[in-house]
């Protein structure tokens, strides 16, 4: 039979609860899922929809029947988010964010520090009152421009700006998803912990606002100093992805079967290695051209493809190789062309993908020169490689290409479209919303469901979004996660095994303090965040941690709040947080440089949280 929390009350220190058939079956599929968080085998999203399957198709022993396993998708906190992520999107469609953070490069200059504090000040505020992923998404190419412009390597600036996110999400009870369902999984445990309850909206923010303070002063005066210049300031994209070695200038000669044909037809004869990323005709250029695209005696094709095919091109009827040299130079410098990263977004139809250079051509108007994939420069064959989030693209397209780009949700653009277009006049309705929004749930007229709900009714009133645009802007697997791990965290508490787990803690922790113990719960989030979901960290570990607070007479909130910090603070690696992988790409970063600069950060802020936790609420 299931223990709840109430019998291991009663029990927690002196017998052990059963552990029983349904615990162990609990606990097995905790496990499955992490080994699929762990692998990336499935994609988020799909990997919470199989855990909904799994959770129902073992009802006997979950005790998760088919109501309660769809529950998540009717939860207050996914809905919730679901609004708060539509309301971001109208915030970036005015552009506020991004002039923002132009005023404070403006500020900046060429000093490094002046920089950071520049990125820290532009972000932390903002992602208190907006979803730190968005705000991460519009910023890189703002801050980018700022280290280009101060002669500064953008590895130095970008891990602070997703670092400086995730402390401003701390800020509020909007600022993150996590600390949305950290309080809906607070006031489901309310029946059983009377200390428990649903978080206000500024329910942290005094703890919040210290953090933020420590973290950004860290971030300030020592952090940019232990992270190295992985990209040079103003770098060559060329050089930098040794597009050189893969380029080539090939000329359609007379009497060629290609002339008159057009290029889908040249790019069947010459092979699918091959990649035509410009025409050149008459001393004129075409950027990406299409496949329909007409060809002639005497044009050049300057294609991108590996090195085995380059040399193959020497036998190829109809074609003449004019080298590598020229095609390398003269693609530096087209008029026309823009050169740029482009960053794997989290909703990105390219998301589990294999690069097709040609489709990606017809689909996005723009050439694929060179990738990175987790951060390392896949030299030689790229097309086929399989694309994941935060995944970056060397193109070349056009300006105008890059501003509908910059507008859609497949890819981050890591420079400044040439030509932005937002919705600036929007500007004050947008904001004037969002403070209603805030307003209206602080000062508990409605709870938050209700006023951000109605918030994103104004937007589209009031023509801050387009009825269409409601659907772009919500990150799918966000809410497709929260809907998977909700009821997991149901069947954990209901078979027994959240109070089994927390039975050993306390065993294990008998002769510590309850401050202490309070810190490994906050170490124990924080490194399980940094290899998982953090939503799925905070779903797993505070019905955990109320009930070994609880076994040890302490108070189950203070242990609630350490797991919602810990949960949004993942310093330590690029994939414990959507934000680090954003940043990969454009940074250049190693796997290494986000410990590098985050375990330290990581150990000071797991002290600063728990004194302050014990200071405002006690242990």
């Amino acid at each position: 039979m299931p223990v709840s929390a109430c019998d291991f009350l009663a029990q927690a220190t002196s017998t052990q609860p059963d552990v029983t058939t349904d615990v162990l079956v609990v606990f097995g599929v905790v496990g499955f899922a992490l080994v699929l968080f762990l692998t990336e085998r499935l994609p988020i999203d799909v990997t919470a929809i199989l855990l909904i399957v799994v959770l129902v198709v073992l009802e006997p022993w979950t005790g998760i029947d088919p109501e309660t396993g769809i529950s998540g998708f009717a939860n207050e906190a996914t809905i919730t988010v679901l609004a708060m992520l539509i309301l971001s999107g109208g915030i970036s469609r005015t552009g506020i964010v991004q002039e923002l953070g132009r005023r404070m490069a403006d500020f900046a200059g060429e000093s490094t520090r002046k920089q950071v504090l520049a990125t820290v000040a532009a972000t932390a505020p903002v992602s208190g009152f907006l979803n730190n992923t968005p705000v991460v998404a519009l910023l890189v190419p703002v801050v980018t421009d700022v280290a280009n412009r101060g002669d500064t390597s953008p590895s130095k600036l970008l891990i602070p700006l997703s670092y400086a996110s995730q402390l401003g999400g701390m800020l509020t009870l909007i600022g993150t998803s996590t600390n949305i369902l950290a309080s809906d999984v607070s006031a489901r445990l309310g029946s059983e912990y009377p200390e428990l309850h649903r978080f206000s909206m500024f329910e942290f923010t005094k703890l919040g606002a210290i953090v933020v303070v420590v973290g950004s002063l860290y971030l300030i005066f020592v952090g940019h100093y232990l992270l190295p210049e992985r990209v040079p300031p103003r770098a060559d994209y060329l050089e930098e992805y040794a597009v050189g070695n893969y380029l080539a200038d090939v000329a359609v000669v007379p009497g060629s079967p290609l002339a008159g044909g057009t290029l889908r037809d040249a790019t069947a004869a010459l092979g699918p290695a091959i990649d035509v990323v410009q025409i050149v005709r008459e001393g004129e250029r075409s950027v990406a051209p299409q496949q329909g695209t007409s060809l002639a005696e005497g044009d050049v094709l300057v294609v991108r493809t590996d090195r085995d095919a380059i040399t193959a091109l020497e036998d190829a009827a109809g074609v003449e190789p004019l080298g590598r040299p020229a095609g390398t130079a003269e693609l530096s410098t087209s008029d026309d062309g823009v050169l740029t990263e482009l960053v794997v977004s989290l909703d990105s139809r390219l998301v589990g993908e294999r690069l097709d250079p040609e489709w990606f051509r017809e689909e996005f108007d723009a050439a694929v020169l060179g990738l990175r994939s987790r951060g390392e420069l896949v030299r030689d064959r790229i097309v086929g490689k399989r694309l994941a989030v935060g995944d970056t693209l060397l193109v070349q397209a056009l300006p105008e290409t890059l501003d509908r780009l910059a507008r859609g949700d497949d890819v981050i653009v890591a420079r400044e479209p040439p030509r932005p277009d937002y919705r600036t006049d929007k500007a004050p309705i947008a904001v004037a919303i969002m403070v209603g929004v805030v307003a209206v749930a602080a000062l508990e007229l409605y709870p938050i469901l209700v006023s951000a709900l109605a918030g994103v009714v104004a937007m589209v009133v009031t023509g801050v979004l387009e009825p269409n645009e409601l659907y772009d802007a919500v990150e799918w697997d966000i809410i497709f996660l929260l809907a998977g791990v909700i009821p997991l965290g149901i069947a954990l508490e209901r078979t027994g095994a959240a109070a089994l787990l927390a039975f050993g803690i306390v065993e294990a922790a008998e002769v510590l303090p309850a401050i202490a113990v309070l810190w490994l719960f906050y170490l124990l989030t924080a490194l399980l965040t940094n290899v998982i979901s953090n939503n799925a960290s905070v779903v797993l570990l505070i019905p955990v941690a109320a009930a070994a607070a609880a076994g040890i007479g302490a108070n189950p909130f203070a242990f609630v709040l350490a797991v919602t910090f810990a949960a949004s603070t993942a310093f330590l690696g690029p994939i414990g947080y959507q934000t680090n992988l954003f940043v990969y790409g454009p940074g250049g970063y190693r796997f290494s440089d986000y410990a590098r600069i985050g375990a330290p950060l990581q150990l000071i802020l797991s002290v600063v949280t728990v004194l302050g936790i014990a200071f405002f609420w006690g242990v």
